[in-house]
């Protein structure tokens, strides 16, 4: 095979640029005549959607497993199950003829609102960059390619095509960016797909700054930047900003007037060919693997079964569940009769099958007599006669468990939720089932956080099932009957009220600028430093038997930054059933210049324990574990103090916690200018040793004006000393400019030339 140099060098100037452009929506251009086949693109990212007609955005797809959903995905914690599911999906992507899978989705869950949040994994982005390298490494390890999206800030579907996140640096880096971060440097996606939205004033198609700077400069991105369908505005700038793949095509306009770009000299040869050249470099490597194998469908429903057991969260539990010689069972609810498995929009599948709630109830337990009523209708109407047959067979039955999920109009994607509440007809259902029935278990199927703070304490258990897959309702079933002991974990805060989210007063913007007012402080960030109360914490999640946490033990309680550590404790069973427990470790930095959250995770395991067994488990913490992004510096940097380890089983259910003292060895350059404050002058190590004798003599004078009192002397009322370190070395200087030998700008620029000697 020749090299990618030399085709490019046989190409010509329109094949360069029809290459750049898909020839459908969802194949690129080929070129026979230099042996250049198409790449074929599927949606994703918890199934393949292979449409019938390449030529069409909106045909039928072929059937493949419909996994859950990212919000059950990352409720697993799961690193291993999700690496399966990746393997799964190379199967089937490799059996329909597909080259990249267009997923996983990484953004952030800045609100419970956003329509889209069934697609992402977690508010925090340590969990998120771990699950989406597991699920990218699964599928790559066999020869198919994903598509990393959507880049960057896209966080809510209002506006999504034109709003401007307006991000400060650090938030970017601290929040948005390093679950891409993580994925890209430690699996190196074939492809990073751009958002519609624009960041910071720049479309995400054409943002330099994301695209080259961050994405393929800092970060060593080795594949091709794809467009989201229909985010390009303008070809060209978006081929100078490292957009290399415009998708859907055809499109002739575009095509020519990248042609006449480089014709013109407005567009270098030279930036086209780099596009052309990772575009080929990802058309060849797809190519080696070969199509059209079959897969096990069925082998995949279990896989699927499995991972929607492990990622359903028992957020309630009386003493109900799990059911054990129950006669008569009340089965409520239309989701019941109809399972509600996956969210609207792309990622829409169409299953091999699926598993219905009421027929795998029956199969668990063919002793015991089942009544149904749908309870609500497929909408939000009304309907009071539901209601009332609802309440009929829960007052004759033992137990009621009673299925509810958000119909599409509330959520998909294309629209946000205006609302955290069930349909009305929903809540007026629980509180009355509950009423005649209180052996009552709600079971919901939804991709985001709902307020349950009017039913709450009405049910004996609840479950929160999510978007739980095309085998979920077989899940659901193992649970309530004790097949399976509830191991999953919210990868999400559920709040009390929807005034208390941190993006409350800023979402969703004004129509054409959102601001990310809350900066880092989203999710259980917020809600810990604000004090804030909620109705179920990060991390949480209940099971059918009990942990103990004991013998905390760090490798070293004196460590230097880029070593890490490693942190171990011994988990036990000590109930009656085998389970599964989430060890998650949170890291504290106790004293820091800038404003850091109270806790951040930063590294979790799950272990699997029999009844009376105790395993160590060891959780790695690196440099990132303790550093955060200071954008004076425009870098990552430590600080030389101490942390607190927590660790827990939930972010606010902490076990065990330790201090260590971390040694930086970061050297930071003297960032101090003629702006510079007294305190940043004494903070800088160099600044400190040029300013000393003159800040010795600033004091001095303070004590011969006040009388000798140092510190504690009072000017106007005020601290003369706190009052001083606050305010600028320049401004100090002016005051006094008729007493120096040079102006107070030379003085300082003097003094800043001597920092960068020392």
């Amino acid at each position: 095979m020749k090299s990618l140099e030399s085709i490019i060098s046989e190409m010509t100037l329109e094949e360069k640029a029809a290459l750049c452009t898909g020839a459908s929506p969802w194949t690129t251009t080929p070129i026979d005549r230099l042996g250049i086949p198409p790449l074929t693109v599927s949606d994703g990212p918890h199934g393949v959607r292979k449409v019938t007609d390449v030529q069409s955005l909106g045909a039928k797809s072929l059937p493949a497993t419909c996994f859950p959903t990212a919000s059950c995905l990352a409720s697993t914690w799961d690193l291993d199950l999700i690496h399966q599911m990746g393997l799964a999906l190379a199967e089937e992507c490799i059996a329909l003829g597909v080259d990249v899978l267009l997923g996983p989705g990484v953004n952030m869950k800045r609100s419970p609102l956003g329509g889209r949040n069934f697609e992402y994994f977690s508010e925090d982005p340590f969990l998120a960059g771990e699950m989406a390298v597991a699920l990218i490494s699964g599928i790559q390890d066999s020869g198919v390619g994903v598509s990393l999206k959507h880049y960057a800030a896209n966080n809510q579907e209002y506006q999504r095509f034109m709003i401007n996140a307006e991000v400060d640096e650090r938030t970017l880096h601290e929040i948005y960016l390093p679950a891409f971060e993580a994925a890209v440097k430690r699996c190196q996606p074939w492809t990073v797909m751009c958002a519609y939205n624009k960041l910071n004033g720049n479309y995400g198609s054409e943002n330099k700054v994301l695209l080259s700077d961050i994405l393929k400069k800092d970060w060593g991105f080795e594949g091709l930047v794809v467009s989201d369908w229909g985010a390009v505005h303008h070809r060209v700038p978006s081929l100078q900003a490292g957009l290399d793949l415009e998708m859907p095509g055809p499109k002739p306009k575009r095509v020519q007037s990248v042609v006449d770009a480089v014709k013109t000299g407005e567009l270098s040869e030279s930036v086209l060919n780099e596009a052309v050249r990772r575009i080929l470099r990802i058309v060849f490597k797809a190519a080696e693997t070969p199509k059209g194998k079959q897969f096990d469908a069925d082998k995949h429903h279990q896989l699927a079964r499995k991972i929607a057991a492990e990622g359903i969260v028992l957020v309630k539990n009386d003493g109900l569940l799990p059911l054990k010689d129950v006669q008569h069972i009340a089965v409520i609810g239309r989701s019941a009769q109809v399972a509600h498995f996956q969210g609207g929009g792309s990622s829409h599948i169409n299953p091999t099958k699926v598993a219905q709630p009421l027929v795998e109830l029956k199969d668990r337990a063919n002793q015991t007599e089942f009544a149904f009523a749908q309870g609500y209708s497929a909408g939000e109407d009304f309907n009071q006669d539901m209601i009332n047959e609802a309440t009929l067979i829960a007052a004759k039955s033992d137990v009621a468990l009673l299925y509810i999920a958000l119909p599409s109009s509330i959520e998909s994607e294309g629209y946000d939720r205006k609302n955290l509440h069930l349909t009305g007809q929903q809540i007026a259902l629980i509180k009355a089932v509950c009423e005649v029935q209180p052996k009552t278990v709600v079971i919901l199927n939804n991709g985001a956080p709902v307020s349950m703070r009017e039913w709450l304490d009405l049910p004996a258990a609840v479950i929160e099932a999510w978007m739980m897959g095309q085998a979920g309702a077989a899940a659901i079933a193992d649970i309530v009957f004790g097949r399976v002991n509830p191991s999953g974990k919210l990868a999400e805060t559920f709040p009390l009220r929807l005034e208390d989210t941190p993006a409350y007063l800023n979402w969703p913007g004004d129509g054409v600028n959102v601001r990310y007012g809350e900066g880092i402080f989203i999710g259980y960030r917020y809600y810990d430093f604000k004090h804030v109360p909620v109705q179920f914490p990060f991390g949480y999640g209940l099971s059918y038997t009990t942990y103990n946490y004991s013998n905390l033990h760090v490798s070293s309680s004196n460590f230097q930054d880029r070593d890490g550590l490693i942190v171990s404790v011994d988990i036990t069973n000590i109930g009656l059933m085998a389970g599964k427990e989430t060890v998650q470790v949170y890291v504290r930095d106790v004293n820091s210049k800038l404003v850091r959250p109270f806790k951040e995770l930063k590294g979790f395991v799950k272990v699997h324990l029999e009844p009376g067994e105790t395993k160590t488990v060891s959780i790695p913490l690196d440099f990132r574990s303790f550093a955060y992004y200071h954008p004076g510096y425009h870098q990552w940097i430590t600080e030389e103090g101490e942390f607190e380890l927590l660790i827990g089983a939930s972010s606010e259910d902490i076990r065990l916690q330790t201090v260590v003292h971390l040694q930086s060895t970061v050297q930071l350059p003297s960032i101090l200018n003629r702006e510079s404050t007294i305190r940043d002058w004494l903070e800088d190590s160099r600044g400190n040793k040029v300013i000393a004798n003159l800040y010795q003599m600033m004091q001095s004078q303070l004590s011969q004006i006040f009388g000798g009192g140092g510190d504690e002397q009072e000017m106007n009322g005020m601290d003369a000393l706190g009052f001083l370190v606050e305010m600028p070395l320049l401004s100090i200087l002016e005051f006094q400019e008729h007493m120096l030998p040079s102006s107070a700008e030379e003085m300082v620029d003097m003094l800043l030339a001597q920092v960068q000697q020392v």
